[in-house]
């Protein structure tokens, strides 16, 4: 009985073996493409909230792939010194008006 269970496991062992190798020149998982960033971030206005959401980036091999993080982290953060440099701008104009409204009013 001791023997005919090891020989049966061996030969499990064994096919499973041979279907995990591929046994031959065949293979038996084909190769993988990289996954590639495909840019969703709009081009055409700024990006929004929603925007940022439902941005998936792709994953490699140990992780995140470096390059399309760093593309995607560069261009949020010229977008977002672009939006800080225009309240910048605008509450100067605001504060120049109040001014003025403040100095006029002071006179009548």
């Amino acid at each position: 009985m001791f023997w005919f269970l090891l020989i049966t496991m061996v030969v499990v062992v064994a096919a499973v073996t041979l279907a995990v190798v591929g046994g031959g020149d065949s293979e038996v998982l084909p190769d993988v493409a990289p996954e590639e960033l495909v840019d969703p971030l709009p081009d055409a206005r700024p990006v929004d909230r929603a925007d940022v959401e439902a941005l998936r980036l792709p994953v490699g091999v140990r992780g995140y792939r470096m390059a399309d993080v760093d593309d995607v982290l560069v261009r949020l953060g010229a977008e977002l010194a672009e939006r800080d440099a225009r309240i910048a701008e605008l509450e100067e104009a605001l504060a120049g008006a109040a001014a003025d409204g403040d100095g006029e009013g002071g006179r009548a």
